[in-house]
């Protein structure tokens, strides 16, 4: 008889929510947790690198900027925010998370074992808030901005999300990054489209890093620069 944890077992339904947004599920799939929205899948917990690449390469590009401050857009499984958080260099973490229910399964339910140490640390603060509007209506200022909201900026969650990526959308991240601040934008494909919009909003050092995959095509990071 097969493990009930063999990875080609079916899918066991952990948390189902209606949201704002719609649909959220939590599922367990073998070893795995994965995240689905709407029937669309985001993310799991089988890898990370393209996610730590994120926060690593906004913070290298920030050339020893004392005690930066990040904006991590996307809690997801966590990996953003607990390499974040197990880096000294940053001095304040804040994740802006839209969905209550992904929240508290990282408070209080099984996404705990990869960021309870990330949320106790006195640097992170959490936001329920949509990202979006966040970036619009905010006063803060931040040095970095590390989004991961969507699947990319040609294959958003929602539709809503799709004004993040547009003329208007990048503004509204140039407005909230201090002189010199870095955006980096996670996507599951590589998207010159978004490069020339970056650079059509005045962004500088506009490039972007592969994250090899076993199959198919590889994650990226965009990275762009606001001048100074």
């Amino acid at each position: 008889m097969p493990h009930p944890d063999h990875t080609y077992d079916a899918p066991r339904i952990l948390d189902r929510r209606e949201g704002p947004h719609g649909e959220v599920v939590l599922r367990r799939h073998g070893e795995l947790l994965q995240i689905i929205a709407n029937g669309c899948f985001l993310m799991d917990t089988s890898d990370g690198r393209s996610e730590r690449l994120l926060v690593d390469l906004a913070c290298d590009a920030l050339a020893g900027r004392p005690r930066p401050h990040v904006l991590i857009g996307g809690l997801g499984v966590g990996f953003s925010l607990a390499h974040a958080a197990a880096d000294p260099r940053w001095g304040r973490i804040t994740v802006v998370e839209r969905e209550r229910a992904i929240i508290d399964w990282h408070l209080d339910g099984p996404l705990s074992a990869l960021s309870a140490e990330a949320l106790a640390d006195p640097r992170t603060d959490i936001l329920e808030a949509d990202l979006v509007r966040h970036l619009h209506e905010t006063s803060d200022t931040y040095d970095a901005l590390c989004l991961d909201i969507d699947n990319g900026p040609d294959w958003t969650v929602t539709q809503d999300n799709d004004s993040l990526y547009s003329g208007t959308g990048l503004a509204s991240c140039a407005r909230v990054l201090r002189p010199g601040g870095v955006l980096a934008v996670w996507s599951a494909q590589p998207s010159p489209e978004f490069e020339g919009t970056l650079r059509n909003a005045g962004f500088q050092q506009v490039r972007t890093e592969e994250v090899r995959v076993a199959r198919g095509v590889p994650d990226v990071v965009h990275l762009a620069v606001r001048p100074g």
